[in-house]
């Protein structure tokens, strides 16, 4: 693993790891957005990441082994970036993080619903996702990109994004 040990402590390694602009936004694309291209993940960021960013990050979080990197057989130049054990442990992490987030920062519904309801659904939920992701990620990465495995949990989240994004254009 290539980081700087500027001393051992967990929390300080994490944010080596971790502590960049961009990181995280990439591995929470991947994991909530199950964007698992470079274009899917460049086109469809809330964010804007660019092009330059993105394969700097893509690269860097395979090299520390939170994504794998895996040839489309649908395509000879598109790859398939999925998650690894290690990423798919950050789901805790990152619910926490949005729990916070939507506590003290101001969020908009459409973004934050997929954490409100993380929180609510605590670890009993956060392992049914970390169980579904593996399924995706790790045992299908191929279905799981193309859509023939899915995640049930993944699904109730993402409908319920899109329900309150519904919601809310109708009041605009």
């Amino acid at each position: 693993m290539d980081i700087e040990r500027r001393s051992g402590c967990p929390i300080n390694l994490t944010m080596e790891v971790l502590g960049d602009r961009w990181s995280l936004v990439v591995i929470r694309d991947i994991m909530f957005g199950n964007r698992r291209h470079f274009r899917e993940l460049l086109k469809r960021s809330e964010e804007g990441i660019a092009s330059n960013i993105l394969a700097v990050r893509l690269k860097r979080l395979v090299s520390l082994g939170l994504v794998s990197k895996m040839g489309d057989p649908t395509h000879s130049q598109k790859a398939i970036y999925s998650l690894t054990e290690p990423g798919i442990q950050l789901v805790p992490m990152i619910a926490m993080m949005g729990a916070w987030g939507r506590r003290h920062l101001p969020v908009s519904d459409d973004l934050s619903i997929r954490a409100e309801l993380l929180e609510a659904g605590g670890s009993v939920l956060w392992d049914k996702f970390m169980n579904d992701l593996r399924n995706i990620h790790i045992a299908d990465p191929i279905g799981g990109a193309n859509g023939s495995v899915t995640s049930p949990v993944l699904i109730g989240l993402t409908d319920a994004f899109l329900k309150v994004r519904a919601n809310m254009k109708r009041k605009e």
